[in-house]
């Protein structure tokens, strides 16, 4: 027959409250330190994608500047090739055999008089677009950079709070391992659920004053003796945290906010 290991044996409920206890601390420590950083990581990140999106405009604006300048290129060509029938048409009309050929070569060269026109009329639109896409394009350079500078130095307060609090938050992290280790992970997962929907992160709580240590509302003298005896896990019944006494750590729960 196998023998059953300290480490294979279930412990009690009691080891088990002081052993989510131990996590809750750990847990606000944490969550301390991400206070510490603030609002720093969002607006890292806001920065970043506002970079992103500054970058793309900028790349629409270049792309824009460069189709303009080939359409206007293109129109120029267009009235130098304009032009150049004209002359040919003029010349051909110095030598019509009648009227009708003359009236033809006529009607050519008003059209590639009006499509000269039209050309031209093309280019001042696509010159004055030109101009404001290149304004927009300075503008948007100009606030991309003061954007990149602004990003480098709040990664650079960022930067310096998480050098300063990674090795403190890296120990918490394996001491909640470890804790986390001697409570099923059914228990475990539980806490996490709490924890994550209560509005001060804190899942388990002292009862003080005859009442919940996280909302405060009254705990019936029979409930708080159960709590006492350390005998099973007990739950507030209005919000939902577990519930411990306030002498199971050997000190004080932490602080409601």
């Amino acid at each position: 027959m196998a023998t059953v290991t300290k480490t294979d044996k279930e412990i009690t409920v009691e080891e088990k409250l002081k052993a989510l206890y131990e996590l809750q601390k750990v847990d606000s420590e944490i969550d301390q330190i991400k206070i510490l950083r603030g609002d720093l990581p969002l607006e890292v990140q806001d920065m970043e994608d506002e970079i992103v999106g500054l970058s793309t405009r900028l790349e629409n604006f270049e792309n824009e500047i460069a189709e303009l300048t080939t359409a206007i290129k293109g129109k120029k060509v267009e009235i130098e090739e304009a032009k150049i029938k004209i002359e040919r048409y003029k010349e051909q009309q110095n030598n019509v055999r009648n009227n009708r050929e003359y009236d033809n070569l006529s009607k050519e060269i008003e059209f590639q008089t009006l499509e000269i026109e039209l050309s031209e009329k093309r280019i001042r639109e696509f010159t004055a677009n030109l101009e404001n896409k290149k304004i927009e394009k300075d503008s948007t350079f100009n606030q991309l950079s003061e954007r990149k500078l602004d990003l480098e130095q709040k990664k650079g307060e960022l930067d310096e709070i998480v050098s300063e609090t990674k090795q403190e938050e890296e120990k918490l992290r394996e001491h909640a391992k470890k804790i986390e280790a001697k409570i099923e992970a059914r228990l475990v997962s539980a806490f996490r659920r709490i924890r994550k929907n209560a509005r001060n992160g804190l899942a388990v709580v002292s009862v003080q004053r005859d009442a919940c240590g996280g909302c405060f509302n009254k705990i019936p003298a029979q409930r708080q003796l159960d709590i006492r005896s350390r005998k099973k896990i007990i739950v507030c019944e209005y919000c939902g945290r577990i519930l411990v006494d306030p002498e199971i750590g050997g000190e004080q729960n932490p602080e409601v906010k």
